[in-house]
């Protein structure tokens, strides 16, 4: 039970009743119940602890949400939530049926745009400040939040560009902190650090170089600073840059301290900030981890081994790598276009290049995948962390539109592993030379065998496995949803078990076609199982294979569904999906099941 001024605030019309001296006391309420609800319920910590006073100052000077404002992205946005009207229900944070953790324009009108990926927020703040302009809305203040690592994105320079050379009444406030998920980058974060330490002259300021006029460095958590300076800006029309400095995880000692495990810690004990971490020696390992530690052991053995991630060494385990073999891993920040093409350079040159990006944000370098890699026929590996449902982090995190987007594409090979185990044949396979690219799809979370370190072997290409033989239906599965293919036909009464075929198809291109002939020539059904999108994915592509040819068997398909599916647990969202283990074996009952044809 919160107790003081933060019980007050249902909105921030409330908070703007507030005397400004008061704002210090309410920032300390704030970030204790920031605190409170994540060391039980679990979320992003650090990024909202670092804003709390920025967050309080937005709302308290701005006329939000007649006023437009954009986090970006959208980890630091708890403050805001709780600020906003959502304080009572902040506990249902990220869980089904609750509100989602990044900001989110059906859940409130104080979300002006959606944020779940980087980099966004100056093209679409840019966007809002023009046609407002248009409508001749002209006092109306258009404010973006984004972070030094979200500002080093290409997408973010291009806005950038654009309002340089515009008349838009837009605020770009830049919360530098020097680190993202894990530390910032590149040669904009080096130009940060000396303009921090008073290295740069006022003639060599990049954004003032863009035509847009730059205040700072300022303290972020100077309150009264904060007001002073946003109120002078709020009177000027034009472009304007505020660059602030904050820490990430400011108010907990651990989280300030530890700020890449403290982004989002998991459960934690909120009086010593201390972890509440479960012994993993007894469960399987994640794949991310498989997928670091096979890297470095090839690697070690083949001297052309290169990893590259876009900004996620620790979530995709590519700093195993990278912590031993600093010259041949490469962390190049938010910029996945980058990422890929850079890739390609180097394919070009001999290199066997490991691209590790999750799944939903190669989204955003499609192009490249098409025009800079398939088109030349580059032996680049794509690692797809994060494949099908992911969780709690909901829509704009799923990685479950990759098997539809990349399968269409020439000369692109897909492939996806059952288990911890073939994840790690598939890369020493691909290791030893493939003749154009393949990506390889993961899913977030643990594997299945505790015992996975095998001596490595070579997987056959194109090959699908059969994993129980039956005489009426063909369960046929790809990736790591097999697993809950196994578990369903657990549930079944033996009589039925036996009349279900299971097979596995690690690649969904190339598809195992003699395989599927023989599955139409035993079975009457064929049933496919995927925890990617129905639309374009493996269950279409066996569709289409099977349209071409005599032998049609029927054929049901189980997936994601043509809606964005929300955030929740793993296990619930499978349930609403209608591809977890009990939902599956429900399906292979009916088609058992005999029909009358009336």
């Amino acid at each position: 039970m919160i107790n003081g001024l933060l019980q007050k605030i249902q909105n921030p019309a409330d908070l703007r009743r507030l005397k400004s001296e008061q704002l210090p006391e309410l920032a300390t309420e704030l970030r204790n119940f920031i605190i409170d609800v994540v060391s039980v319920k679990e979320g992003h910590l650090g990024a909202s602890l670092g804003v709390v006073e920025l967050t309080i100052a937005l709302h308290y000077v701005f006329e939000t949400p007649d006023d437009l404002l954009i986090w970006d992205v959208g980890h630091q946005a708890y403050g805001h939530k709780i600020l906003t009207g959502r304080r009572s229900i902040f506990n249902t944070n990220r869980q089904l049926d609750g509100i989602s953790g990044f900001p989110k324009r059906e859940e409130s009108i104080y979300d002006a745009f959606g944020t779940g990926h980087a980099s966004t927020s100056i093209s679409a703040i840019l966007g809002m400040a023009i046609a407002s302009g248009l409508k001749g809305e002209h006092e109306k203040q258009h404010i973006a939040v984004i972070g030094d690592a979200s500002i080093a994105s290409g997408m973010a320079f291009e806005g950038l560009n654009h309002l340089g050379v515009s008349a838009a009444n837009v605020l770009i406030i830049l919360n530098d902190n020097a680190i993202g998920i894990d530390p910032s980058v590149g040669a904009l974060k080096n130009y940060l650090t000396q303009v921090k330490d008073g290295k740069n002259p006022k003639q060599n300021n990049i954004i003032e170089a863009l035509n847009i006029r730059y205040s700072g460095p300022i303290d972020g958590h100077d309150l009264p600073k904060l007001l002073k300076e946003l109120r002078r800006l709020k009177k000027i029309k034009g472009p304007k840059f505020l660059h602030i400095i904050t820490t990430k995880g400011k108010g907990l000692k651990q989280a300030e301290e530890d700020q890449v495990r403290y982004h989002a810690p998991g459960k934690f004990d909120k009086s010593t900030g201390q972890l509440l971490i479960k012994s993993d020696e007894l469960q399987p390992p994640k794949y991310q981890d498989v997928f670091g530690e096979t890297l470095l052991e090839l690697a070690l053995q083949n001297e052309k081994i290169i990893g590259i991630t876009p900004a996620m060494p620790t979530g995709s385990s590519l700093k195993i790598m990278m912590d031993v073999l600093p010259d041949r891993a490469f962390d190049v920040g938010i910029a996945e276009q980058h990422a890929v093409t850079l890739s390609a350079g180097m394919a070009t040159q001999g290199m066997v290049v490991f691209c590790n990006i999750y799944s939903t944000f190669l989204q955003r370098a499609y192009d490249q995948i098409i025009h800079d890699v398939a088109l030349q026929n580059l032996p680049v590996i794509f690692c797809l962390d994060r494949a099908g449902l992911v969780g709690e982090d909901g829509a704009t995190h799923h990685g479950v539109f990759d098997l539809a987007y990349l399968r269409c594409i020439p000369n692109l090979c897909v492939f996806a592993p059952l288990d911890e185990i073939e994840l790690r044949q598939m890369l020493y396979t691909v290791s030893l030379g493939i003749s154009g690219p393949i990506a390889i799809r993961y899913p977030r979370g643990r594997g299945v065998h505790k015992d996975w370190k095998k001596s490595f072997q070579k997987i056959d290409f194109g090959k699908a496995k059969c994993l129980q033989s039956g005489s009426e239906i063909a369960v046929l599965s790809t990736g790591h949803i097999g697993n809950s293919v196994k578990k369903a036909l657990a549930y079944l009464p033996e009589k039925d078990r036996k009349k279900v075929s299971h097979y596995h198809f690690g690649f969904v291109k190339p598809l195992d076609e003699e395989t599927l002939i023989e599955i139409a020539l035993k079975h009457k059904t064929v049933l496919t199982v995927e925890d990617g999108c129905l639309a374009g994915g493996f269950g279409s592509a066996i569709m289409e294979f099977y349209v071409s040819q005599v032998l049609q068997p029927t054929i049901e398909r189980l997936g994601i569904p043509d809606v964005f599916i929300p955030h929740g647990s793993i296990e619930e969202l499978q349930d609403l999906a209608g591809i977890s283990p009990k939902k599956i074996a429900e399906k292979i009952k009916v088609s058992l099941t005999p029909h009358l044809i009336v």
